[in-house]
């Protein structure tokens, strides 16, 4: 009722004068803002959302001009305002407006008189013309009303020729009145002709079919080229020249039916603008003179279109954008009355501009770049079976999508993955009618291949047909000798001749709890970001979205086309950017699918040499049955990493340990088979949709596989046995199965050994093996950073560079943001890089203390869990000359993401992020300084304890009675009267989670929010890292390089890197060339050799690959699609990547 009422006082709908209360003094004067609209349109979701965040700055009211006074009233009787929002709609009469507006000369939000042009897509597209914005190729034909036939328009069959001009079909016909939405579209007859009906929502349909191919014979229109944009059209909304808010719809042309949400709301997807796009906005908001204005684009062919302008228009369902527009109009408003109304008022404009930040030196510094490699949420236990295949039809599969351009294949899409199931039916079919022992051998891998590709359609298979394809793949590589074997009693199979290692895959799909940790990840990595001042300040994260929405952010985020991978891209990107809605609008919209070069996947079933040795040591360690001796220690743990050597004490005997494993799996599968038959569970479902039966499908077949033949132990089963029994005691504890955490102790400590190890034992086998996986994305990286830097001399060449730097006046980029998703294999590969590969030379890393410090804490983190980060940002000091070293300055940054279930006693202590530099450590704080204000803050709480962002709110009440507060306080402080209101801005709905010392520390002056020295206690530094309790905050590695020095280290290990991966390629295309005939032998006993074609010849092998990869449009990207194996290490980017 509160609230009500103090809506009520702060928007009225009468012409009276604003009635203050006793507390307002009688010399304070408001500025009163006039709604003058149409009914619907003035009292509308968005306008009363938007309206009432206006009313919360100190001297501002807002007065409701009723729709009857404004069509019945003469405008002397209308309300008085100082400032006047209007716009013409159906039924509104804008000629009193305009006569009202030289009556009382209040300013204008919108200017009036061209809202007449508006009205008339002529006038539209002339203004357009006039100010050089994109427009689709078009002509207007004039039709004299009394004389319809004389008109210079001749038709043809597939064309229109108006005024000379020649329109094939497709083509788009608009009546040029604005106000009519009858707009056709006609298509040639060799598309089946007819036309395409456009009119405005009726329900849930925009456009109906008609088999109607002529054009209309009475009234004037524009015809204009059809443009392809793929489906989806993109609405533009401005607020003033220097913000706009962007999204796409289905284009109504596609097939009318209007996509809605569960809600009944149609679905918009969030869009990027490029920056020219940007520059566009800019000039419809300048050139119309209309601050809030909706306009459409067309992307097409690499370019974007404007074809059509609405006038006023605001952004639906989006509290966000209700946020960022009351505030720009508010300050608008203040900026332009509160002086002659001898107001007091200041908008820290300058503040907000730049996102400057002290460094852990001391140093003011602008923000320039943020790099963040990522690995994926949590998800269901990945599943894989491999199998050697000779078969005909797997070669002729193999043939058929192009493997022998590489040697690899990956079949996903559903097509493919039936062509596998016939083929493995077929073979069954075959197999029965044989009693041939090896081909029996082969059959319950047919089997099981059959089993999982008929597997019942899972929740995310609905959306496919029968198969997912982020569920399910099938790998394929071509062995020109055959397969290598792993253990002895497999040499008696082994057979010459090329093969096929056929791959299989499924599960791997990420959980709902995966959404979850991406999504706030994303949100407090908002918080990365300086700038919230000004109206922002005190509200963690707002300085991104403030960033973001005003064109300063130059954002692209790419991941993997694992399925997993690509959802939790899409899920933080929604925390990070304050999206609503779906994740699939916003991976399709906003990621990019990077698997054309290998830039973030890797064949992890194609071993280099490197690997094959690294496995078969770990292999031979792992088999012998007594303790670990000191040789076993100097051997596995060569690197001295504390959590391996604490791991190998834990095991002592490796065989006796997974003894004991393999005995707690057969316990396990007991006890799912006993509450199988139990009629009370045998129904029972588990998370994500799981069942009984396929938990008993996966432990049975890691206990059939964990222990050969001969009793010993595939020690490469370790890693699944313990992501299976991580991911039932977090997600099926209920189950209350027995030994669950001795099984989950062993296996962790076991994968502690394997995993780490698996990717080099020794520091050369570490690099040899990183470099294999992730030299693609160093070169991104370090392209990355160049990029910035070359962006930095553009940009202060730039003739409008001066006004630039004091408010966004051209589309140039601000800050990079470069978001890398992946899996956990380029993570561990990149870390090993930084740690291994000479980041800091042998001298200094004796001498550095933070370096060595970083080195203990990462030795004794023992995985990298999901979500783990590896952050670099990168700094400029305006205040240094553009050739010095010190002119930009480099951060590394780490966690190690999700915290495991008995990880908080046993969790490494780092140093914080951002510690004080050590030279900074011995100054004395300045008085009045947040370090000396933080003295009185209590003790922070542990990083897991939930405390309400609202519970200490800097929601400040405004003195004016009249204000409406957007969220209530949950605490009765009362706020200071000298204040002025500080908007609300959307990370208000992110996670609650978030330490006291947060609070205190968001609740400081703007600058003094990012402190200097946080060291004192490793959740220390930045809040915002600590507002996701599951995840590890960022730990900083190093703060004081010079890019200078990680460029010269990035390129170094590329060098070498390159060198050696060349010399490998040379031998593997010398040897793919001398085996390539053998390869073809197969088909020569089923086909004739004139038939059989011949693979690519080896000297050749990148013609058919691009050399560059150039990405299109975020908007346009498809994230998903057939990955394109690596083998040119030399890759090239496009500067705006």
């Amino acid at each position: 009722m509160e609230a009500r009422g103090s809506e009520e006082r702060g928007m009225r709908n009468d012409e009276g004068l604003y009635e203050e209360e006793d507390e307002e003094s009688p010399s304070e004067r408001l500025i009163v803002v006039g709604i003058c609209a149409m009914v619907k349109k003035s009292r509308s979701k968005p306008m009363t959302q938007i309206m009432e965040r206006l009313c919360k700055f100190e001297y501002i009211t807002v007065v409701i001009f009723p729709e009857e006074v404004i069509l019945s009233e003469p405008v002397e009787k209308w309300p008085l305002c100082d400032c006047l929002i209007s716009f013409h709609s159906k039924g509104f009469p804008l000629d009193k407006a305009v006569s009202y507006a030289k009556l009382r000369n209040p300013l204008l939000i919108n200017d009036l008189n061209t809202q007449y042009f508006i009205q008339d897509r002529r006038e539209v597209y002339r203004i357009l013309q006039q100010e050089g914005v994109d427009l689709p190729r078009y002509v207007v034909l004039n039709r004299d009303p009394d004389r319809p036939e004389e008109c210079n328009l001749v038709e043809g069959e597939d064309q229109v020729e108006v005024n000379g001009e020649v329109f094939p079909k497709p083509f788009v016909e608009k009546p040029v009145s604005a106000e009519d939405h009858n707009v056709y579209i006609y298509y040639p007859t060799s598309a089946g002709g007819g036309s395409q009906r456009l009119f405005r929502k009726i329900g849930s349909r925009s456009s109906v079919y008609s088999p109607e191919t002529t054009v209309r014979k009475t009234g004037s229109y524009i015809y204009e080229e059809f443009m392809p944009t793929d489906g989806t059209d993109v609405k533009v909304y401005t607020v003033g020249p220097d913000y706009a808010h962007a999204e796409a719809r289905k284009s109504p042309a596609l097939d009318g039916k209007v996509e809605r949400d569960s809600e009944g709301k149609e679905i918009r997807y969030p869009v990027m603008l490029t920056a020219m796009e940007k520059l566009v906005a800019r000039k419809v908001c300048l050139a119309f003179k209309q601050t809030v204005c909706g306009f459409d684009l067309l992307r097409a062919n690499g370019h974007s279109f404007v074809c059509d302008v609405n006038g006023f228009s605001f952004v639906k369902n989006s509290m966000k954008y209700y946020d960022d527009c009351a505030k720009v109009l508010g300050n608008m408003i203040m900026r332009e009355l509160a002086p002659q109304f001898h107001i007091p008022w200041s908008i820290p404009m300058e503040a907000e501009d730049i996102p400057i930040v002290p460094t852990t030196s001391g140093t003011m510094m602008e923000l320039r770049c943020v790099i963040a490699v990522i690995r994926h949420g949590d998800r269901t236990p990945k599943q894989k079976m491999k199998m050697e295949v000779r078969n005909p039809l797997f070669f002729d599969l193999f043939e058929k999508y192009g493997g022998y351009k590489s040697g690899k294949l990956k079949l996903k899409k559903p097509k493919q993955l039936q062509e596998v199931l016939d083929i493995a039916r077929q073979l069954l079919v075959d197999i029965g009618q044989h009693t041939d022992c090896e081909i029996e051998e082969k059959k319950s891998k047919l089997e099981q291949l059959k089993t999982v590709l008929e597997m019942e359609s899972s929740v995310n298979d609905n959306q496919y047909g029968h198969f997912s394809g982020i569920n399910r793949k099938v790998q394929l590589t071509y062995l020109p000798n055959g397969q290598l074997k792993a253990s002895s009693e497999e040499e008696d199979s082994e057979r010459d001749g090329p093969s096929l290692l056929l791959v299989l895959k499924w599960g791997g799909e990420l959980t709902p709890a995966g959404r979850v940790q991406a999504e706030e990840l994303g949100r407090a990595f908002r918080c990365m970001y300086p700038g919230g001042q000004g109206d922002y300040a005190g509200f963690p994260g707002c300085g991104l979205l403030r960033l973001h929405s005003t064109y300063r952010h130059d954002l692209k985020i790419y991941a993997s086309d694992e399925g997993r991978v690509q959802m939790t891209a899409a899920a933080f990107a929604k925390g990070l950017l304050a999206l609503e809605g779906e994740l699939t609008p916003i991976l399709v919209q906003m990621v990019k699918s990077a698997n054309m070069n290998g830039l973030l996947d890797s064949d992890s079933d194609s071993l280099t040499d490197c690997q094959q040795r690294v496995k078969a040591h770990l292999h031979e360690i792992m088999q012998r049955e007594r303790d670990f001796t000191e040789e076993d220690y100097e051997k596995l743990a060569p690197t001295d990493s504390s959590s391996l050597m604490n791991s190998m004490k834990l095991i002592g005997n490796p065989v006796k340990t997974c003894d004991l494993v393999y005995a707690l799996i057969q316990s396990l599968t007991r006890q799912i088979r006993r509450k199988l038959e139990d009629p009370k569970s045998a129904n029972l479902q588990l998370y994500h949709s799981e069942t009984l039966e396929l938990m008993l499908q996966r432990w049975s077949k890691l206990e059939r596989d964990f222990r050969t033949k001969s009793g010993r132990y595939d020690i490469s089963k370790i890693p699944d046995i313990y992501d299976c029994i991580k991911y039932d005691s977090q997600h099926n504890a209920s189950l209350g199965l027995e030994d669950t955490l001795d099984l989950f102790r062993l296996s962790r400590a076991l994968a502690d050994i394997i995993i780490p190890q698996e990717y080099g034992i020794t520091k050369p086998e570490k690099l040899d093996i990183a470099s294999a996986y992730c030299l693609p994305l160093m070169k991104k990286i370090q392209l990355d950073l160049q990029r910035t830097h070359e962006d930095e001399a553009v940009n202060k060449l730039h003739p409008l560079w001066f006004r630039y730097s004091r408010g966004v006046m051209s589309p140039g980029r601000h800050v990079r943001t470069r978001l890398y998703f992946t899996s956990e294999s380029h993570v561990h590969s990149l870390l090993n890089i930084f740690r291994y590969g000479g980041l800091l030379s042998v001298s200094h890393e004796e001498k550095d203390e933070q370096w060595r410090q970083a080195m203990d804490y990462l030795g004794a983190v023992s995985e990298l869990n999901y979500m783990t980060q590896i952050v670099i940002m990168l700094y400029e000091d305006n205040n240094k000359d553009p050739s010095s070293e010190e002119r930009f300055h480099v951060e590394l940054h780490f966690s190690p993401g999700v915290k495991g279930a008995e990880d908080e006693e046993k969790a490494p202590m780092g140093f914080g992020f951002r510690p004080a530099s050590s030279e900074n450590n011995a100054k004395q704080t300045d008085p009045g300084s947040l370090e000396d204000l933080s003295q009185d803050e209590p003790d922070r709480a542990a990083p897991s304890e939930p405390i309400s962002i609202l519970k200490k709110s800097p929601l400040i009440r405004s003195r004016k009675t009249g204000s409406m507060e957007v969220l209530s306080e949950s605490s009765s402080t009362s706020s200071s009267r000298g204040s002025s209101y500080r908007l609300f801005p959307s990370c208000s709905h992110q996670s609650p989670e978030i330490k006291t010392s947060g609070l205190e520390l968001f609740s400081m002056p703007a600058v003094k929010r990012f402190s200097v020295s946080y060291a004192r206690h490793p959740t220390n530094g930045f809040e915002g890292c600590s507002m996701v309790p599951s995840i590890y905050p960022l730990e900083t590695l190093h703060n004081s390089l010079s890019l200078k020095q990680v460029d010269e280290f990035l390129t170094t290990v590329c060098e070498d890197v390159g060198d050696t991966h060349s010399r490998t390629l040379k031998s593997l295309s010398a040897l793919f060339e001398s085996q390539s005939q053998t390869s073809m032998d197969i088909y020569s006993q089923s086909e004739t050799m004139a038939a059989a074609p011949a693979p690519p010849r080896a000297t050749q092998p990148h013609t058919d690959r691009p050399l560059c990869y150039i990405s299109s449009p975020s908007s346009t990207v498809s994230s998903a699609g057939p990955s394109s194996p690596l083998a040119d290490p030399l890759l090239c980017f496009p500067l705006s990547e």
